[in-house]
């Protein structure tokens, strides 16, 4: 779990410089960890990568969010408007009732 959550939380340097690429490719092979300290990590990362790059967190989140875990999810919607947060939640929410 620790090398999972340090290897997303090593790409902060390459974000800084506005190298994204990284921090999306590593969010892609952990997007779905069980771990919640794993999960709160992928958020965050790809969160403050949306930051620099709003299309890329939004590709992401359009490929994740339905299947993501709801923590993660939290943290990579966290600064988006309100409408956008909704709409990212409910992809999940409808995901979750066909489960049922």
């Amino acid at each position: 779990m620790w090398e999972r959550r340090t290897a997303i939380v090593a790409t902060c340097h390459f974000i800084r410089h506005g190298e994204l690429d990284d921090t999306f490719a590593i969010a892609e092979l952990l997007v779905n960890d069980l771990e919640h300290l794993v999960q709160t990590a992928v958020g965050g990362w790809v969160r403050e990568a949306g930051k620099r790059d709003l299309g890329r967190l939004r590709a992401f989140l359009d490929a994740h969010a339905a299947t993501m875990p709801r923590t993660a999810l939290r943290y990579a919607i966290e600064h988006l408007d309100a409408d956008e947060r909704r709409r990212y939640r409910s992809l999940t929410d409808s995901q979750e009732s066909s489960w049922t």
